[in-house]
């Protein structure tokens, strides 16, 4: 018996040998070299100076070296925003989702196989493409501008490209199939016997819902909102195209310090404060996994 599971641990380690080093080496390592860089001075023409500087996160955070530099607020007002951005995102993209997941987990097998692919169906164009239809439908001459001008509803075009709602929009429109699909694992899963049972016992839709629905979902809704949360908080495609100058968020400013500004010290330091929040993110959501591994205790 200790033979076989010895073998079953070897196996496993072989597995996932290849797969632990690649990660190590082309993840762990370029982590490592960017937190070292967030501590660096930037050199003059780009480049880093080797001598320990940690103004970098002051220039954010409010302690900047005032030989050189001032505290400017714009940049906790940038992080602000792109909080709030990946927060509605997160909000709207439930909002749409969790009731689909509910529709399309009752319809037949053929029908359900159907709306899967029609989900899934955006991860076969160009995300580039699919943001500038955007842009077709948005901008001053586009779709919408029109249609209201033809219905006599407006007398000037509205504002609608280069917003904070055009890049709210266009990050619900790319992140709700991963809210979708961890919502549907969630839904497919659900014993519908505890749900009769309550019905039966003469519980109320509010309250069947809130003791046995949502807690057995809760698994997949915290799933759904962390996969959705990262990507959207370090989104720089999205602002980019559809929100202009007007909505930079924190991926833009990143980019902006690695490829125009040459600031690689600054740039890296803005990355390790996105990767703490979604460590942040991820320590209180283990731990609220763990209080409740089952996600029912409460049911």
């Amino acid at each position: 018996m200790s033979t076989l599971r010895s073998r079953k641990r070897q196996q496993l380690a072989l597995l996932l040998g290849p797969v632990t080093l690649f990660l190590g080496v082309f993840l762990l390592l370029p982590l490592a070299i960017m937190v070292v860089y967030s501590f660096l001075m930037p050199g003059l023409y780009g480049g880093v100076e080797w001598s320990y500087y940690p103004h970098n996160y002051g220039r954010i955070l409010g302690f900047a070296d005032p030989e050189f530099e001032v505290f400017d607020p714009v940049y906790l007002s940038i992080f602000a925003r792109s909080v709030k951005i990946a927060l509605i995102t997160v909000a709207l993209t439930l909002l749409v989702c969790y009731p689909a997941a509910f529709q399309i987990a009752a319809l037949p097998d053929r029908w359900k196989n159907f709306a899967l692919f029609l989900i899934t169906l955006p991860f076969f164009a160009s995300l580039i493409v699919r943001l500038f239809i955007w842009v077709l439908i948005l901008r001053p001459t586009g779709f919408i501008n029109l249609t209201l001008e033809e219905l006599g509803l407006i007398d000037a075009p509205l504002d609608l490209l280069y917003t904070e709602g055009a890049v709210i929009l266009g990050m619900v429109y790319i992140y709700i199939p991963f809210m979708f699909l961890p919502l549907y694992a969630s839904v497919e899963k659900l014993d519908w016997t505890l749900i009769r049972a309550s019905q039966d016992l003469g519980a109320g839709p509010f309250d069947t819902f809130r003791r046995i629905i949502l807690p057995l979902t809760l698994p997949g809704i915290a799933g759904g909102c962390i996969i959705v949360f990262i990507p959207a908080l370090g989104n720089f495609i999205v602002p980019a195209v559809l929100g202009g100058a007007k909505s930079m968020m924190l991926g833009n400013l990143i980019e902006q310090q690695f490829l125009a500004a040459r600031n690689w010290p600054f740039g890296s330091a803005l990355a390790m404060l996105v990767m703490a929040v979604v460590l942040l993110l991820l320590y209180f959501a283990i731990r609220q996994e763990r209080a409740d591994p089952a996600g029912s205790g409460r049911a």
